[in-house]
């Protein structure tokens, strides 16, 4: 197969990454939970997809397109200070077998997701969960309010 032609029949790795954190957040809306994407911590550290449930329940799913992605990235671990529940989203040409087992794990593609491992839930401290769960207020409010007057909130 030409390079070109190789090109062609894989897609990029953003791409992958768009269409696995797409199905992610389709199967985490179906289970019930409020989701946003590219949440920053306390800490610095940047999660994916961060998934808040009726019930107070916070979710961080972290997305992998692929194998150099999760050997290049081994800052999920931080996350579990931040959430109940950790998970990964992949892609279905992803070698499962690499995920730890206390990790919840999600297969998912640009059309939806499914969970083939619950993760182990640690409920998170009463005031972690308060700051946490402001946090993705004040996150997805100041989206809003940049949709609906770019102008005003551009220093946000």
């Amino acid at each position: 197969m030409s390079r070109s032609a190789h090109a062609l029949s894989t897609p990029a790795r953003p791409d992958v990454t768009c269409a696995v954190r797409r199905g992610a957040t389709r199967l985490l809306r179906q289970a019930g939970f409020v989701v946003a994407s590219e949440m920053t911590f306390a800490s610095g550290r940047r999660a994916d997809l961060v998934g808040l449930r009726r019930n107070h329940e916070i979710w961080i799913i972290e997305v992998k397109s692929g194998l150099a992605d999760f050997r290049a990235d081994q800052k999920w671990n931080a996350y579990v200070d931040y959430c109940d529940a950790l998970a990964f989203a992949v892609p279905e040409s992803f070698p499962i077998e690499l995920i730890p087992p206390e990790i919840g794990l999600i297969m998912a593609d640009g059309f939806g997701g499914e969970m083939l491992r619950e993760p182990l839930r640690s409920p998170l401290a009463p005031p972690r969960r308060k700051a946490v769960t402001l946090a993705f207020a004040q996150l997805v409010s100041a989206r809003l309010m940049a949709i609906e007057d770019p102008d005003f909130s551009a220093g946000w």
